[in-house]
C-alpha cells in the first residue's frame, strides 16, 4: 500500500507543468517554440538563464519531494518508485494533456534523495565542466551520466541498476519525443508542398 500512495503522489508531483507555467509567465508557449518540448531546457533556450532558473528549480523540486515521500513511506525502494512516477508523470501530465518533458530535471531532483553524496559529486562535475568548457549544455550532461558512475563508487550495485532503470526512462522519452517531432516534422513538410 505505501507503494501505491508513493507512486500516486510522485506521479501527482511530476504532473505540476512548471516549466509550461514559467514560460506562460513570460509570455511564451514552450510547446510552440523550438523542439516543442515543454521542459527546463527549453525554457531556458526560450527565456534565458535570469527568467527560467524556476523552471530548473521547479522540475527538479518535483524529483526531490517525491523521492522524499517514497522514503518516508517506503525506505529507498519507495524512494525509486516515486521518483520513476514523478519522472513519467513529468513525462505525460495529468494537468497538461500529457504532453510533457523529458524528465531529466525530475532525475536530477530524485537523485539528491537516492543518493545525496553521489548527486554532490555529479553536480560539482558539472559545475567543473561548465566553467571549464563555458557550456553547460556539456557541463549539465557530464553531471547527469557521472551520476551513476559515482555511485558506483558509493552505493550498492542495487541503486546502480535501479538508476540505471530511471535512466532508461530517460531515453526512451527521447526516443518517443524523437518519433513525435519526426512525425511533426513530416506532416509540417507535407502540408508545405501541398
Amino acid at each position: 500500500m505505501e507503494y501505491a500512495i508513493a507512486v500516486l503522489l510522485g506521479y501527482l508531483l511530476g504532473s505540476i507543468p512548471v516549466s509550461l507555467l514559467v514560460g506562460r509567465a513570460h509570455g511564451v508557449n514552450l510547446y510552440a517554440t523550438a523542439d516543442g518540448n515543454p521542459g527546463a531546457w527549453n525554457a531556458l533556450q526560450q527565456l534565458g538563464p535570469r527568467r527560467a532558473w524556476p523552471a530548473f528549480a521547479g522540475d527538479a523540486l518535483k524529483g526531490t519531494a517525491a523521492g522524499l515521500i517514497g522514503y518516508a513511506l517506503a525506505g529507498v525502494g519507495g524512494a525509486y518508485a516515486a521518483v520513476a512516477a514523478a519522472m513519467i508523470g513529468h513525462a505525460f501530465p495529468l494537468f497538461a494533456r500529457f504532453r510533457g518533458g523529458k524528465s531529466v530535471m525530475t532525475f536530477v531532483g530524485g537523485g539528491f534523495v537516492l543518493s545525496p553524496l553521489a548527486a554532490a559529486v555529479a553536480l560539482a562535475a558539472c559545475v567543473l565542466t561548465s566553467l571549464g568548457t563555458r557550456s553547460f549544455a556539456v557541463g549539465a550532461r557530464v553531471g547527469v551520466a557521472g551520476f551513476p558512475l559515482a555511485q558506483l563508487a558509493l552505493d550498492p550495485p542495487r541503486r546502480v541498476l535501479a538508476t540505471g532503470a530511471l535512466m532508461t526512462l530517460i531515453g526512451l522519452r527521447f526516443l518517443f519525443a524523437g518519433r513525435r517531432s519526426g512525425r511533426a516534422t513530416s506532416a509540417r513538410d507535407a502540408a508545405r508542398s501541398t
